[in-house]
């Protein structure tokens, strides 16, 4: 059986995304016969701890996860990494490493493959190549990822398109993020209607009540201010609350309070729910959301919109990365410029203004644009035509 590294900065149970796709992309390397090592980084261990995988059932495909505790810096922590690689490539022997975004677990996983004479992929995720272009991130360590590299996936179509030019190549494949449709799916019965009343008032959401919808982490990069002033906005002309599907970023809770100190009556309408751990329970509250809002200022292919058009949200959406890729404007949701995201408040109210019916083809649509492209079982597909360019690439080892 071949043996895989996964190398990712995030993984479940952490919140975000990138942490969502990382464990849903190792699961689906195991359900095609790899066995899949993962090391992740994690701020909840002593700097330099290493916290071994849980014993596993005997011939069970799921990956095993190794966690290192975090230095205050990358300076020791990736060194101290390699250490922890060397002892794991010592006894595990891997055929290939795999970077899940492109810093630092895509630079570390490409220089250990070139140490060790292995192949490498690396994962383009999202904001990865922007990171990295501008300061203070590092053009060169960047360049010199991409093109040493084996292979690279991108997450969307704006992601290839940039690392080609960048890195003048032409061989980056597409990975779609995938989302379960039957999880992420819309109302459909008296006991989901019943379900979802008693969560809005277990949420202290009022019967008259608009609810916009975000979920994830809210911070600068998803457009935070425009989600506030949005907010205040609608709430100027109608009942409304911002459900927040997730929490606001720790370093992002001064912005919060200064918004509460100025609309002090509005900030007492958003509702926070925390981290939710089972995609059923943020699947339920998307369920609750008269819009979804992604304003984001860049942008890879956000999987938290990808779960609202799922479960049958209007979704309104910035330009930014592969978000347009998704949503076709007035057809599968709503476009709004960033440049414009100022007016995003403006938009909700036009959108709420919708007839019914319109409304109901917009959800419908939305719906089955996620069936039709962002499956599960496409995703597993690519996976298969990513590992197969390996092996031919690189004749890894079929372990008996």
């Amino acid at each position: 059986m071949p043996r895989l590294l996964f190398i990712a900065e995030r993984f479940p149970p952490d919140i975000g995304g990138l942490a969502s796709s990382g464990g849903r992309i190792a699961a689906a390397l195991c359900q095609l016969g790899i066995e899949v090592d993962v090391l992740v980084w994690s701020r909840y261990l002593q700097p330099g701890e290493v916290l071994p995988p849980e014993p596993i059932a005997e011939n069970a495909k799921t990956p095993q996860v190794y966690r290192v505790g975090l230095y205050r810096h990358w300076d020791m922590s990736m060194p101290h990494t390699l250490n922890v690689l060397d002892w794991l490539y010592q006894t595990r022997q891997y055929d290939a490493v795999w970077g899940h975004y492109l810093f630092p677990a895509g630079f570390l996983a490409v220089w250990f493959a070139q140490l060790k004479g292995l192949p490498s992929t690396i994962s383009a995720r999202g904001n990865d190549i922007d990171k990295g272009m501008f300061p203070p991130g590092d053009f060169a360590r960047l360049l010199w990822t991409l093109e040493r590299a084996s292979l690279i996936t991108a997450v969307s179509q704006d992601l290839k398109y940039k690392i080609r030019h960048l890195s003048r190549r032409d061989d980056v494949m597409l990975l779609k993020n995938a989302v379960n449709p039957e999880i992420f799916s819309p109302i459909a019965s008296e006991g989901d209607k019943a379900a979802a009343v008693a969560l809005r008032t277990q949420l202290g959401i009022a019967s008259d009540e608009i609810v916009l919808g975000f979920a994830g982490e809210v911070r600068e990069k998803k457009g935070q201010s425009f989600l506030f002033k949005a907010l205040t906005k609608v709430r100027s002309q109608r009942p409304a609350c911002l459900l927040v599907i997730g929490e606001v970023r720790a370093n992002q809770e001064a912005a919060l309070q200064i918004y509460a100190t100025q609309y002090p009556e509005d900030a007492q309408r958003i509702i926070i729910t925390g981290h939710l751990t089972e995609p059923a329970a943020v699947a339920q509250h998307l369920r609750l959301c008269d819009v979804y809002l992604q304003p984001s200022l860049w942008e890879g292919m956000p999987n938290a919109l990808l779960e609202a058009m799922a479960c049958g949200c209007v979704c309104i959406g910035s330009d930014a990365g592969g978000i347009p890729e998704v949503m076709e404007h007035g057809k599968t949701g709503f476009i709004i410029e960033r440049s414009h995201l100022h007016k995003l408040g403006e938009a909700i109210l036009e959108c709420l203004e919708l007839d019914t019916s319109i409304g109901q083809v917009i959800k419908q649509a939305g719906r089955e644009r996620i069936l039709a492209d962002f499956s599960p079982a496409q995703e597993q597909a690519s996976l298969q035509a990513v590992i197969s360019r390996l092996v031919i690439s690189s004749h890894w080892m079929i372990r008996p």
